[in-house]
């Protein structure tokens, strides 16, 4: 079956990071069904009925998000909120249409690496900031939740422009299409 990507980006006209790796995706139509959220719902109404068909049709799950404001952009958020819902996502009777699945997270930040670690600006690694999603899929949902995809920006304050350099962009972009493949087809680690 091919695999979901669940793509949350609020600009991605603007984006640098996500649409390149959206654009690698797409070289493989016959492996992945991109699934643009604000593109699909620009009203941010999710259509839960909908948006679980669609998953119960594919295999593996990857939500792709730019990280900011240590979240997932709302969009995101309004589709787990109606989408998972119990008794399909979870709970006794018929909550199990994730159980098993593979579902990762793809993730771009606007800060460096080293600012995501206990002795870092914020104190936290991103894994510990990711914490929340892990636990809804892995735990009430019961997914085989996969470690995430990350770009890490390159901005030395907080809110200022940055630009990557096109070749860290497009190494991004190769390592990103192997990741999905290894969710993908099942193997771990990459």
């Amino acid at each position: 079956m091919k695999t979901l990507v669940i793509a949350a980006h609020p600009a991605l006209k603007d984006s640098v990071i996500n649409k390149r790796w959206l654009r690698e995706l797409q070289k493989y139509p016959d492996q992945y069904t991109i699934h643009m959220l604000v593109d699909v719902y620009p009203d941010g109404r999710i259509d839960a009925a909908r948006e679980q068909h669609l998953v119960e049709t594919h295999g593996s799950l990857i939500f792709q998000f730019p990280f900011y404001w240590f979240s997932c952009p709302p969009i995101l958020k309004a589709w787990f909120d109606t989408v998972l819902t119990h008794g399909w996502a979870y709970g006794r009777n018929g909550g199990d249409k994730l159980a098993g699945r593979k579902i990762a997270l793809a993730v771009s930040t606007g800060i460096r690496a080293e600012d995501y670690d206990r002795g870092g600006r914020y104190h936290y690694t991103l894994a510990e900031l990711l914490a929340p999603f892990e636990t809804m899929l892995r735990i009430y949902c019961r997914a085989d939740y996969r470690p995430f995809f990350v770009f890490y920006g390159a901005e030395d304050m907080p809110g200022e422009d940055y630009s990557s350099p096109a070749w860290e962009v497009e190494a991004s972009a190769q390592e990103y299409a192997r990741f999905a493949a290894a969710v993908s087809q099942g193997f771990w680690p990459i």
